[in-house]
């Protein structure tokens, strides 16, 4: 696949660009809009549920014909669902020989049926998820000790902490829950208050992913604590950032992104910094701000997210020129004009959103990294990023060096993913979702 879309833009450049759609339309694009929409849960199952369950030889038992190491268990894999199992309930997973193979939360309306949250024959009650959510507060606090660099960082990374379907950013006093599954929204509340308590942070914020229709088969309110703040302000390594708690992307703020940041200003090339698909300025302000010289240019589609970053430039009091355009078509003006960067980062919003979209998310990262390259200064640096985790890490390199115009040689100086706050779960290798490779193109 690689090969064939660099010898199709080599050889036929014009047919090419006329296939490619620009990423205008591309980037926003609901998923919900290209498959055909289902009516969502009744709402009775959305209902919050306590963390207590009954013991592992009174839950339902679903058969699993084909054992996996995986955490995530597809329909296929199992058998006849169990009548007395209800949505979002916790389940005892055997073999067709009767083993015990662990136990997990099970949503029949999801084609991941069952996420295993842990293979021992255990009772999964209030203790056994405050013990997990200990662990989490643990490692960022006293292991990585990240309050002593950052207000703001990932405190529950879902299958890497082991409570799938649930990730949790702390930003200062708040903390935002993000939902994937049916199971975690319906203790979502309870899992939220408790994690609050061991930060003592007064308020939070809950809210489902865009696909959890799609994927799981339900929409689900927002929920918070009463006098949520609209924004706070976070620091992290001395540069300080506005979140937006409620209109900002994901939970609000990239915190996977934050060693990156710090790793721009220390190999930042020349006077000219080019920080495409911006977002709320993460790259573009700390650089701009941490090392203060040259020209920074920060784009991005979304207006908001533009107005955000040029706040942010003036909270920390830094030079910034934020244009709103579209990342694709301000590529091909600045190659028209013969304009280059001597660093330019992209970090494209997630390209690939299930297993349907992985050969169109391939064209889409190659097109991009064409583009790209053609705008570094000759012995400069390019940061590109893929936040796709079906897209794997090698795979993402392959794609990245196909995509080299003529002429041109790439060097790979290195390769790094999300800050340790996000922990790569061993049976879930999609918690590594995160892709960064650090080129010097010439």
């Amino acid at each position: 696949m690689v090969a064939a879309l660099h010898a199709l833009a080599t050889a036929a450049p014009a047919l090419y660009d006329r296939l490619m759609p620009s990423s205008s339309s591309r980037r926003r694009e609901p998923t919900a809009a290209r498959r055909p929409p289902r009516p969502p849960l009744a709402a009775e199952h959305l209902a919050p549920r306590t963390l207590d369950a009954p013991p592992p030889d009174e839950l339902p038992e679903v058969l699993v014909r084909s054992p996996t190491w995986h955490a995530h268990l597809f329909k296929r894999r199992l058998g006849a669902f169990p009548p007395t199992a209800r949505h979002g309930d916790l389940v005892r997973l055997v073999s067709a020989e009767g083993e015990t193979l662990g136990i997990g939360a099970y949503n029949p309306r999801a084609e991941v049926a069952v996420r295993v949250l842990t293979r021992r024959l255990e009772t999964i009650d209030a203790e056994w998820w405050n013990s997990r959510l200990r662990q989490s507060v643990e490692l960022r606090r006293k292991f990585l000790r990240l309050d002593d660099v950052t207000t703001a960082y990932r405190l529950l990374h879902a299958e890497g902490d082991g409570i799938p379907g649930l990730v949790v950013d702390r930003y200062g006093d708040v903390l935002v829950a993000e939902v994937y599954t049916l199971a975690m929204y319906q203790r979502a509340a309870a899992l939220i208050a408790q994690l609050a308590s061991l930060v003592d942070a007064p308020h939070w914020l809950i809210r489902c992913a865009r696909n959890t229709l799609l994927q799981e088969g339900f929409e689900g309110e927002e929920l918070s604590t009463p006098g949520l703040p609209a924004r706070v302000v976070i620091r992290e390594y001395g540069t300080e950032f506005e979140v937006d708690l409620r209109s900002g992307h994901k939970t609000g703020f990239f915190c996977d992104q934050r060693e990156n940041r710090r790793r721009l200003v220390e190999w930042r090339q020349g006077e000219t910094l080019l920080d495409l698909c911006t977002n709320t300025g993460g790259f573009a302000v700390t650089a701009a701000h941490r090392q203060p010289r040259g020209e920074v240019t920060a784009v991005d589609l979304d207006e908001q997210a533009v107005e955000a970053a040029r706040r942010n430039a003036q909270r920390n009091r830094v030079k910034l020129r934020c244009v709103h355009a579209d990342a694709f078509a301000y590529m091909r003006d600045m190659l028209r004009g013969g304009r280059t960067f001597d660093t330019v980062v992209l970090d494209p919003p997630k390209l690939i959103d299930g297993r349907k979209e992985i050969e169109s998310g391939r064209r889409k990262y190659f097109d991009f990294n064409r583009l790209a390259q053609q705008l570094v200064t000759p012995g400069g640096l390019l940061v590109t990023c893929s936040c796709s985790g079906l897209l794997a890490e090698e795979e993402f390199a392959r794609i990245v060096n196909a995509a080299a115009p003529a002429g041109r040689r790439l060097q790979i100086l290195h390769r790094s993913g999300a800050g340790p706050d996000h922990p790569v779960a061993g049976d879930c290798p999609e918690t590594e979702y995160l892709k960064v490779i650090w080129l010097r193109v010439w």
